[in-house]
């Protein structure tokens, strides 16, 4: 269960963003109080259209895969990476924001995506089984392992 709503709400996340031309990474990250040099750097505008596809397809696909449980591993070592690269910006240590002392949702969300790849959650009522004995995986052993 935690997989599955959570890839809902990552799959959510990624689809409003992709659905709304409008949208943009900047004003998050031109507000960053922690690495302000990075995420400024990362708003350039050679680099801003990068950042923010990144940011609306890697939302869609990491909850697409944790829904259907396929390529969990790596989905969620790459996710937990993207909810640190929110949590930096808005961090004025120790406090995240107003109502959190070091530990807000990303961190919550990261945690939560590091047990899912260390369980290899996507064993449990996803696709990784059958993923993991295609031909392919044969061939790629080191698929297999991220895979889950």
């Amino acid at each position: 269960m935690l997989r599955v709503s959570l890839g809902w709400m990552f799959f959510y996340a990624g689809i409003t963003k992709v659905m709304n031309p409008e949208w943009s990474a900047a004003g998050y990250m031109k507000g960053a109080k922690t690495f302000a040099g990075f995420y400024q750097f990362l708003t350039q505008p050679v680099m801003l259209p990068v950042i923010n596809f990144i940011n609306e397809w890697g939302l869609l696909l990491l909850g697409v895969s944790l829904i259907f449980g396929v390529f969990v591993r790596l989905s969620s070592v790459l996710g937990a990476v993207l909810m640190l690269l929110y949590y930096f910006p808005i961090l004025d240590f120790p406090y995240p924001n107003a109502h959190s002392f070091i530990v807000d949702e990303h961190i919550i969300y990261a945690l939560a995506l590091a047990l899912l790849a260390a369980w290899r959650a996507g064993r449990t009522y996803g696709l990784e089984n059958w993923c993991a004995n295609l031909p392919v995986c044969s061939k790629f052993p080191k698929l297999r392992e991220w895979l889950g």
